[in-house]
């Protein structure tokens, strides 16, 4: 009678499981890159140029350096998310095999290793022992029990080096158009620096909010603190660019 009634809240459980929605955002991967990315395209172009129309030059030539800077940039962190993701990769794989020898080589140190995590959770002898056991039995799913739970290494996606080289590098160039695009409108630098460090500071803005909001955090506290950061660099580059323009 007690297995039945076991079962029969098994069942329900996993109905409940079933018709459970959760709202986590499972993307976070792809998020973290998007944020790279675009916080950095808005925010180094935009003190290029600002820092260039500092020093007087036309729209023109801060344009074409800016163009030049978005696509180096955005070479550069592509590359870098790629080698990144690729380590992370190849670090999965040396530990996965270093696990698989060490459950070959010593079963039982392992075994004792999977009741010490369980024991973490609060899991009792008399609960875990068939939990350990069944594992055992299991080598696929022991090795992925350690992987996750000892070594907190989650399997990589093998697209995810060349996914995240691409997302970065796509947000980056988004990202780095944005300040540049009224000195394309505007042949006056002075003006046209005007124009883009309100843009900027809106775009950032917008930007900082819908990265408070996907990662959980304040998203008006993430506005104004990612405003602040990119007025923070422009402004120092325009001034260094003042400040060396009165010595020569």
């Amino acid at each position: 009678m007690a297995d039945q009634n076991g079962y029969a809240d098994l069942e329900k459980q996993m109905l409940i499981l079933h018709d459970h929605e959760e709202k986590h955002f499972m993307s976070s991967e792809i998020v973290r890159d998007v944020i790279l990315g675009v916080s950095d395209g808005l925010t180094v172009p935009f003190a290029l140029a600002a820092g260039l129309s500092g020093a007087d030059v036309s729209s023109s030539i801060i344009l074409i350096a800016g163009i030049a800077e978005v696509a180096a940039g955005a070479i550069s962190m592509g590359l870098g998310g790629y080698l990144a993701a690729a380590s992370e990769a190849d670090h999965y794989k040396k530990e996965l095999k270093r696990e698989q020898d060490e459950i070959i080589a010593v079963p039982d140190t392992e075994a004792a290793e999977v009741a010490e995590i369980l024991s973490q959770y609060g899991v009792e002898p008399h609960e875990y022992g068939p939990v350990v056991n069944a594992l055992r039995r299991n080598p696929q799913a022991w090795l992925d029990f350690m992987m996750k739970f000892e070594l907190g290494l989650e399997k990589p996606d093998p697209m995810r080096a060349l996914q995240s080289a691409m997302t970065i590098a796509f947000s980056y160039t988004v990202g780095g158009l944005v300040p540049l695009i009224p000195y394309m409108l505007i042949p006056i630098a002075t003006r046209a620096v005007v124009a883009s460090v309100v843009v900027t500071i809106l775009a950032l803005m917008i930007f900082g909010f819908a990265k408070g909001h996907f990662t959980g955090t304040q998203p008006f506290k993430s506005a104004v603190q990612t405003a602040f950061i990119g007025a923070i660099a422009s402004a120092a580059a325009y001034s260094i660019a003042k400040l060396f323009q009165a010595y020569h």
